[in-house]
């Protein structure tokens, strides 16, 4: 059976995605997810999406990592996505959809701009004098002087098979703080097993632990290798966060086909 595919990207941050409103695709076994998003062997993907229907929603999102198994939240994952639908006819001032991690809403604005709400945040744990948060996905925030120069693999892969997070892995941010308000960020993500162009969810958790209003509205620019991302969110005075917003572009990028 031939599935027609979409690749989209968010500042680097790739992945193929299927409509799959009809549900043709009721499951999808680990080994072929893994094959199709091998850059060498296959479509090439930090990870594929399934575009799927929700009652009440306006569609549902799945999620799967590059190593074949279903992953938790991807914030940029989520933009392209919103994006997808859009260019799939499906045009709303407002979207509202689910992924694993709970509902979700998103806009589009004038300048193809995707902003989408991600879920709040209770708190931040100090961890040896660095972060540890789940902001959709369990994020490791570490800052570092020079982050562009950084050995991100190899210092990323040390913390994510430490003893304390080998079993349910974990992502590892590395974060240089330029401005009050803007910071660079690399990531190494779990289930890709090396660093990406980009990753939502740890942008938006390293701007919300190096939050320079005390308390309050905080807007952080965010650099990273695929380009630059903001995050919006209120800083509350119990320490917890919310109406946070991850914003930035997501395009097509091709599209084809593949034998199932």
């Amino acid at each position: 059976m031939k599935i027609h595919f979409y690749k989209y990207q968010g500042t680097g941050n790739d992945f193929i995605i299927i409509d799959n409103r009809n549900a043709i695709i009721t499951t999808l076994k680990t080994e072929k997810v893994k094959h199709l998003c091998e850059r060498r062997f296959g479509i090439g993907a930090d990870g594929l999406m399934l575009l799927n229907t929700k009652p009440g929603f306006d569609f549902d999102m799945k999620y799967y990592n590059a190593d074949g198994r279903e992953g938790s939240m991807c914030g940029n994952g989520g933009r392209c996505m919103v994006k997808f639908a859009y260019n799939m006819g499906l045009h709303k001032n407002k979207y509202h959809f689910t992924a694993v991690d709970g509902e979700h809403e998103a806009e589009i604005n004038d300048d193809g701009i995707v902003r989408l709400k991600m879920k709040d945040v209770n708190e931040i744990q100090d961890f040896h004098g660095d972060f540890i948060l789940n902001t959709g996905s369990p994020h490791y925030v570490k800052l570092v002087g020079d982050a562009m120069d950084y050995d991100v693999y190899r210092k990323g892969m040390d913390i994510r098979y430490s003893s304390d997070f080998a079993k349910e892995g974990i992502n590892v941010n590395f974060v240089e703080q330029t401005q009050p308000d803007e910071i660079i960020v690399r990531t190494y993500e779990r289930g890709v097993e090396d660093e990406t162009l980009s990753c939502g969810t740890g942008v938006t958790a390293s701007a919300l632990a190096l939050y320079h209003n005390d308390v309050g509205y905080n807007d952080v620019t965010v650099t990273t290798k695929g380009g630059k991302l903001t995050v919006e969110y209120d800083r509350m005075d119990d320490g917890s966060y919310n109406n946070i917003w991850l914003c930035g572009p997501a395009e097509k990028a091709f599209e084809g086909e593949f034998e199932l």
